[in-house]
Order: structure tokens, then sequence, then C-alpha cells
């Protein structure tokens, strides 16, 4: 037989079965409880299920570094009739993870896109107000945002709707930038993060808890693959054309920059891999 036939065959027999897998209710993971002063990492999310799919590294922080990590909920979708049960999915996906929750509004933001920023500037300040204030408050020392080209409107809504929040912020205002993506690939990743097997099974999980959209979409179910190919990708981009490959089964990309005095700085060139070997809290000392 085929090897690989096999291999296909069971790819694609374990996306069948997986539709049929309870969808949430799972309960929570075991979590430490973060300090007190512990560094906080805030992941701004465009849609509820975002902080399931792009968090690969702040789990790791958290779990490996002591970070506290809050999702932080920008919008809760475009659609007003499912908003209150985004939200409650939210919740308890956050829960499952054991991941904060900020809300920005009642229902979240709305009209969070580059269309809205350029035809509304004064609902637009103000919603860049609310982020800043969020900034303000938890004082970050790393934030996770889509990247400028992530291709869905709200995702590109977000990153500018955060760049203009910093904006706002005194000059003395710091913290480490990290771009993420999803529904558009970075040309320029600078950072690999290696993800377990048994992270990765808790994040499709918490994806799990998403019941509305996965029931439209089972993009759960695809996110293994997708990190897979991460790995494909992050090989070349970030560890160099025609560069071994790392044993990596899994991974997200990331661009690491740093918020300072009031403008972005660019790491040094060169790309960083960070296998599961080493604490990610290395990242930020």
């Amino acid at each position: 037989m085929n090897p690989y036939a096999h291999l296909v065959a069971e790819y694609a027999r374990f996306f069948r079965t997986g539709k049929d897998y309870p969808l949430g209710g799972f309960p929570p993971l075991p979590c430490s409880q973060a300090a007190a002063n512990a560094p906080v990492g805030l992941i701004f999310s465009p849609h509820p299920d975002d902080e399931c799919i792009v968090g690969g590294l702040a789990i790791r922080l958290m779990r490996e570094s002591g970070w506290s990590i809050r999702n932080v909920a920008v919008t809760q979708g475009s659609n007003r009739d499912r908003q209150a049960a985004r939200l409650s999915e939210l919740q308890d996906a956050c829960n499952h993870l054991g991941l904060g929750l900020i809300q920005t509004a009642p229902n979240g933001l709305e009209a969070i896109t580059p269309k809205a920023r350029q035809q509304d500037p004064v609902g637009w300040a103000a919603k860049v107000a609310v982020t800043a204030d969020i900034l303000r408050r938890e004082s970050p020392k790393a934030i996770f945002v889509p990247h400028e080209q992530d291709w869905n409107g709200s995702h590109i809504g977000v990153h500018f709707l955060v760049q203009d929040a910093l904006a706002t912020l005194p000059t003395s205002f710091t913290t480490h930038l990290m771009d993420t993506e999803y529904w558009g690939q970075m040309t320029r990743p600078n950072l690999m993060v290696e993800l377990s097997e048994s992270q990765v099974a808790d994040q499709v999980t918490a994806l799990s808890f998403h019941v509305g959209e996965v029931r439209r979409n089972p993009f759960h179910l695809l996110l293994p693959a997708w990190m897979q190919d991460n790995v494909r990708r992050g090989s070349e981009l970030v560890g160099g054309q025609g560069g071994a490959a790392p044993d990596y089964g899994f991974a997200t990309l990331y661009r690491h920059r740093i918020w300072r005095g009031g403008k972005l700085e660019e790491l040094s060139a060169g790309g960083r891999n960070l296998g599961c070997a080493e604490a990610a809290g290395v990242l930020f000392t």
C-alpha cells in the first residue's frame, strides 16, 4: 500500500469524524493564578474566536512565564442578533484557557474598519480613546494585534485602531508589539513559535466553544493543519531561504517589534525560532 495514500486518508478521516465531536462544554483547564505584579499581555481580538487562533505565544507566556493574559474583545461580531451569544461563547472559551476578558463596550465596538476610520473621524476618535484607556490602565508588556494586511476588514481595522491609540499615549509608554496573522499571511514575520501537541489540542478545544461560528464553518478542525503550514512557511520566511527546517509539528508566526518613544522600532535583522524547550518569557528579557 502507498503510505502517502494512507496518510492523506487518515487526515480526511479525522476531519470527517471531528465534525461529530462535542462543541464546548469542557471543564476549565488547570491554571495557576498570576502574581499581582505579573507582566500583562493583551490580545486585541477583532472577533470572538481570534484569541484561540492566534494566542499560541500568549498562552505559552501565561503557562511558562507566569504572565497575566487578557483578551480584549474589540468587537462581538457584526451580527447584532448574535452579539450576546458570541460574548457568552467567548467567556466560556476564555474561562477554559484561563484568559482574562476585557470588553470594550456592552456589545463591543462596531464599524472597526479602514473605511470607518477614513469616513467617520469623530466616531473613530471615540473608539481610539476607549482603546487608549485600556492600554493606559493595563500597561501591557506585550500586545498582540493583527497585521496591517490581514485581509478581513475588521482585522485590518483593529490594527489601525491600536496603532492610533498608541500614538495618543505619552512617549514614555513602551510595549512589545506582536503582529498576528490569520486571513492574510505576513510577508515578513520574524518569529516562529513552536506549539506542543497538548497546547494545540487546548486551543482547538477552546475554539469549539464558539459554537455558532464553528457550526457555520468548522475551522476549529482545520487549526492544526494551519499550524503545520506555519512551520512550512516559517522555516523559510523566519529561518532564511534554503535553511534547514526546525523539527516542529505546529507553530504560530508573529512579527515582533517594540513601541518606544512614540514610534515603532524594528528588531535587529534576522528571524528567531522559539522552541518548546525554551520558556517563552526569554523573548522579552
